[in-house]
């Protein structure tokens, strides 16, 4: 554990096998329902969130989890303008 640790990888282990268990917990038998277009923007505004601060072993589970499809629903241009956002430098 600790050479995995120190490796930088105990993270990205540990991330993959919640991962995992959310998957083999989602019953894929059972139908999901639609998600309003509201959740859809913003789970889409969480991944991007997520995706830009690095935090690729939370969206490794928050996708499975929220039954969010793993291709984008909305780009960033368009979470911008939905939500009145101005991209600047920082953004």
């Amino acid at each position: 554990v600790e050479t995995l640790e120190s490796r930088g990888v105990l993270g990205q282990v540990k991330a993959k096998i919640r991962s995992e268990i959310f998957a083999a917990l989602d019953d894929e038998l059972a139908p999901r329902p639609d998600l309003p277009r509201e959740n859809a923007v913003i789970n889409e505004l969480i991944r991007e969130y997520l995706e830009f601060n690095g935090y690729h072993h939370t969206l490794s589970v928050f996708l499975p989890e929220s039954g969010h499809p793993e291709e984008r629903s909305f780009d960033r241009p368009f979470l911008a303008t939905e939500l009145g956002l101005r991209e600047d430098d920082r953004t």
